[in-house]
């Protein structure tokens, strides 16, 4: 007899590891410049730990996990465990103050709440009081209650058996035209947009992504981290954008993703050469309007064109210039600076 299928995002990017799990996945500095290496068996194991501890807390089926921390490594493990352990992710951006944190938390109802250890004190006392059960912390040198707890736990794990109807995420929209939104995200709706993207971009064996981007948001947290992990895909994990420390890494990548703020300042860098560029086959922007200047400064510096795509919280991608020939419009493969191309397949 068959196994039941599971739908789960975290089931299809585990399943996409490549064979060899002592290759490495994650290649970072800790804060005090000491290089670090994560390996995939490393990644398998850890999210397990986490995973293992907030299934051990008892949580209610569908319990939202709230997340507001500094980027690192770690907290990437806290997004995928999360949805190893069926639960629910709800990141927030860490420029986040008492009043919009008691907001959302006052919104989502989440059952957990994660925080950096500086930020203990208040956060804590704004989940307690509105009915959050359990307030861990996470900082970006490793440290904090979340890893020494789940530093007690098994590093195997059963994966949560989800539907593709599931909830999976919870991202807040940036609340524009009045009080943000909490814009619910599917394993369905996330599985589907990042397997279409490394089909459309042609992700292919080897590539090695910078992720120099917040993973608070879309392009950060689904963009990237998908792209990487259903590709099998080595990642350079930047915790802050860092114009030279990119520039730096390119001859060692294939992709980076950026907004266009980090076009502009790479290209205020000497250092920015096609030399440097040379091993690179793809530059991806999005979550702003990219300047018709930059984009050809980019082409004139670099011998790249940037590809720019075009997304929402509430769907993901919706629409990117094409990568290569896009037979759905007469071949077209020109990537057009000002536009963000076609509507994606799907």
């Amino acid at each position: 007899m068959n196994a039941p299928r599971n739908d789960s995002l975290f089931a299809a990017l585990r399943a996409a590891f490549p064979g060899d799990l002592d290759a490495t996945a994650i290649e970072t500095t800790a804060p005090d410049g000491t290089p670090l290496y994560y390996t995939w068996r490393d990644i398998d194991r850890a999210s397990s730990r986490i995973a293992n501890l907030l299934a051990s807390l008892g949580l209610p089926e569908g319990s939202r996990v709230a997340v507001q921390v500094e980027k690192s490594v770690e907290a990437m493990l806290l997004y995928l465990a999360t949805l190893r352990a069926g639960y629910v992710f709800l990141p927030l951006n860490t420029a986040y103050q008492s009043a919009e944190i008691e907001y959302f938390i006052g919104n989502a109802e989440p059952a957990v709440v994660v925080c950096t250890p500086g930020n203990f004190g208040w956060v804590s006392k704004i989940a307690f009081m509105a009915g959050t059960r359990h307030v861990f912390t996470l900082g970006e040198e490793r440290n904090g209650s979340l890893l020494e707890r789940a530093a007690h736990h098994a590093d195997t794990h059963e994966i949560a058996r989800k539907g593709p109807d599931d909830l999976a995420a919870i991202l807040y929209t940036s609340g524009t035209t009045g009080r943000s939104k909490g814009a619910m995200l599917t394993h369905g709706n996330l599985l589907s947009n990042a397997v279409m993207l490394n089909d459309y971009w042609g992700w292919r064996q080897g590539d090695v992504l910078i992720h120099a981007l917040p993973i608070f948001h879309v392009h950060g947290l689904f963009v990237a981290i998908h792209a990487a992990l259903l590709g099998g895909s080595k990642m350079i994990w930047l915790a802050k954008f860092d114009p030279r420390a990119v520039i730096a890494a390119l001859p060692r990548a294939t992709v980076f993703m950026g907004v266009p703020t980090l076009y502009v300042r790479m290209l205020g860098e000497p250092s920015l050469m096609r030399e440097v560029a040379r091993n690179m086959r793809l530059f991806i922007s999005g979550s702003a309007p990219l300047l018709i200047e930059t984009f050809r400064d980019w082409q004139e510096r670099t011998g790249h064109t940037i590809l720019e795509r075009y997304g929402m919280s509430e769907t993901i991608m919706l629409t990117s210039n094409p990568y290569s020939a896009d037979a759905r419009h007469g071949g077209q493969d020109e990537r057009r600076g000002g536009t963000v191309g076609f509507p994606l397949p799907g």
